[in-house]
């Protein structure tokens, strides 16, 4: 029986405004041109995936030259210095604490799973809080720019890392095992049930992460940025189609409605943990 819960966040309008929409204004693009005049004719008009299309357009712009480089010291730089939404900065050991108080055998980790760039999420400042980091990443060419995607995190994709997380594929010694996670394993032997996992995302690429948990028995919580209230409209579509158990704004201080249901979702579940180690024990 698994004593540990596992709160997984996605990234980019989750914890933070959009991580690569900050990156390239922060190196003089023009965000709004690269979006809608060279990502969205790939979507609408060449059928890409959106994450691959994003990606590849960024290569395109750092082998252009027209704003140096997008190098990994570049992308690292921008992953130590981009803002966090409020609250996040001491969310994770405020969980903690609570469980530690209230259910000292339970254990709380933390997992980042994202479409965004992998190398500016683990530059930043929250980034030693998770447990595992899995998102977008980047090969590099000889003289240090990116040169191709060699990991693409989309939709299903981020569906993976949560049976990774179930069965315990986690860590430096689960990398270079791309097929480790096929392998079946008893219901028994699971480390962390999905009815014991919380999902926290706020995009269409969470969407499948959503269905997964809420249908397994965990819980899942779409977010929207209140910077961005068109962005609400979309989260609220997810309330309407039952795939998560609550909408929040964005906001992780302890006084924050979002902040008050995580804290109220990990201690339900290392509730019944502790009530399911009692009864095993007794």
């Amino acid at each position: 029986m698994s004593d540990a819960i596992a709160l997984i966040f996605d990234f980019d309008d989750t914890l933070a405004p959009d991580s690569t929409s900050g990156f390239l204004a922060d190196i003089g693009v023009d965000v709004q041109q690269f979006w809608h005049q060279d990502v969205d004719p790939l979507l609408f008009e060449q059928d890409w995936d959106p994450v691959p299309a994003y990606l590849h357009q960024m290569i395109a712009l750092s082998k252009s030259g027209s704003h140096g480089a997008i190098t990994q010291a570049r992308l690292a730089d921008w992953g130590r210095r981009l803002p966090l939404h409020e609250g996040v900065p001491t969310l994770f050991e405020r969980l903690r604490s609570h469980v530690r108080q209230n259910h000292p055998q339970v254990q709380l980790e933390f997992y980042l799973i994202s479409s965004g760039i992998g190398d500016v999420v683990r530059h930043t400042p929250i980034a030693h809080e998770f447990t595992d980091i899995w998102a977008s990443e980047f090969m590099y060419d000889e003289v240090g720019g990116i040169h191709f995607p060699r990991r693409i995190v989309s939709f299903t994709d981020k569906t993976r890392y949560l049976f990774h997380i179930q069965k315990g594929i986690i860590g430096p010694a689960s990398r270079n095992k791309p097929f480790e996670v096929n392998r079946k394993v008893p219901e028994d032997k699971l480390r962390i049930p999905f009815e014991q996992m919380v999902f926290v995302g706020d995009g269409y690429t969470d969407i499948p992460c959503f269905s997964l948990i809420r249908r397994s028995g965990g819980v899942a919580f779409g977010v929207w940025d209140p910077r961005h209230k068109n962005k609400r409209s979309r989260a609220w579509g997810f309330i309407q189609e039952g795939r998560v158990s609550n909408l929040n704004q964005a906001r992780y201080n302890e006084e924050a409605e979002l902040y008050q249901w995580l804290e109220e979702a990990v201690e339900s579940i290392a509730g019944r943990i502790t009530l399911k180690s009692r009864m095993y024990r007794g």
